[in-house]
């Protein structure tokens, strides 16, 4: 039979020589008693052995009432204390009862079967306490996980329902204009000249393509809420990727009045750097696009590339309308537009897909914008040389987005 290891802490050796024979009398279990006649030998003990119980003197020679107590529940705050009490400490007892202790002893009503009796209870109490403990974190870890999901699912169909909200507001535009040109070209095929028919087919085109691009954005936007967006790094001339992405802008109708400028230091850094091509498209095609429409006519949109040593940061800078201050804080949530921006076409996906994309190549995004003088977006990568040089955490960091 293994024995009850109980601590006592008592200063005076007569009462525990006492509480020693006591526990000899018991029937039915073994108890091994260490004693200890100061608090501060007692904690040093609990450091050294475990132990089942704690038996203690309220009034020590370096600690007296609570303030015994109290040390004890935070160096083992497990562990059953049953506490030992004169005639005229039950108030004082009761009270370190409220505070965590398991039971009370009155010195002089103690013999052995009150003795084993209360240290017994106090250790099951103590273990059904414990057990309670466990199964209520256990409960309040699955009510937060029950909540987030709940909060997620929310969250989602309200996505949803923005989708199709938008869904319906922007195909509507493209297919009517599909559906007019498309009449016209089978109702008036004799009629027309090649040019106002190719003029017909432009236009039935450039639908195609907003359509397209829409379901991309909702695409790329479905799958990071889904957690399904993964970042596959693949060897890039980063230089002349966004060389080709200015000079792609400047053939847009929105860029023909800006002055659009791309300037790249250091970009010796770049050899042997690897990207996400989709993504990094993603990232800096909104961000061009959107310093190109909200710029007045003639206003100038610089497109910076900074490398360092371990980053490489993309700077945007116009001289457009601006972000109140009051929408930044939401400007990246789907569907979100800023409160001066209602009359300019846009569907509010674009910088939530950039700030996507942003975090699955484990990078940062920042904004500075003041109203009626511009905004300037700057995008903080890591600058990765090779898959090979890819630290563990990216990679989780990129698994789990």
């Amino acid at each position: 039979m293994t024995p009850v290891k109980v601590l006592l802490i008592e200063d005076n050796l007569a009462e525990a020589r006492l509480m020693r024979e006591l526990l000899k009398e018991s029937p039915v279990k073994q108890f091994e008693l260490v004693h200890a006649q100061r608090l501060q030998e007692a904690l040093d003990r609990l450091q050294e052995n475990c132990f089942d119980v704690v038996l203690l003197d309220l009034t020590l020679p370096d600690s007296a009432g609570l303030g015994s107590l109290i040390p004890l529940l935070k160096a083992v705050p497990s562990l059953p204390i049953v506490v030992l009490t004169n005639t005229n400490d039950d108030d004082l007892a009761l009270e370190a009862v409220r505070q965590g202790a398991q039971d009370y002893l009155v010195k002089r009503q103690v013999n052995s079967g009150v003795l084993i009796r209360s240290l017994c209870y106090a250790i099951e109490r103590k273990q059904v306490a414990e057990a309670l403990k466990t199964v209520n974190q256990a409960l309040e870890v699955s009510v937060q996980e029950r909540t987030a999901e709940l909060v997620k699912a929310k969250e989602m169909n309200q996505f949803k329902s923005d989708f199709a909200s938008i869904l319906s507001h922007d195909f509507r535009s493209p297919l009517t204009t599909i559906l007019l040109a498309t009449g016209l070209l089978q109702n008036n095929d004799q009629k027309l000249s090649q040019e106002k028919k190719f003029a017909h087919f432009q236009l039935i085109r450039s639908a195609i393509n907003d359509m397209a691009r829409l379901l991309d954005e909702f695409l790329l936007l479905s799958q990071a809420e889904a957690g399904k967006l993964k970042c596959k790094l693949i060897p890039m001339e980063l230089e002349l990727f966004c060389h080709k992405l200015v000079e792609e802008a400047k053939l847009s109708t929105n860029a023909k009045d800006s002055i659009l400028t791309f300037h790249c230091q250091h970009g010796d850094r770049l050899h042997g750097s690897v990207w996400d091509e989709s993504l990094l498209k993603h990232i800096l095609s909104n961000l061009l696009n959107n310093a190109i429409k909200y710029s007045p006519a003639g206003g100038q949109v610089q497109f910076e590339l900074i490398v360092e040593e371990k980053t490489a940061i993309f700077r945007f800078q116009d001289q457009g309308i601006g972000i109140p201050q009051a929408d930044q804080a939401q400007l990246f949530q789907p569907f979100f537009r800023a409160n001066n921006a209602e009359k300019i076409p846009g569907t509010g996906l674009g910088l939530a897909i950039v700030k996507k994309c942003v975090a699955a190549h484990s990078g940062e995004i920042t904004l500075e914008s003041t109203v009626g003088m511009g905004t300037t977006f700057t995008v903080t990568l890591p600058l990765i040389k090779g898959i090979g040089d890819v630290c563990p955490i990216f990679l989780q960091s990129v698994e789990q987005l």
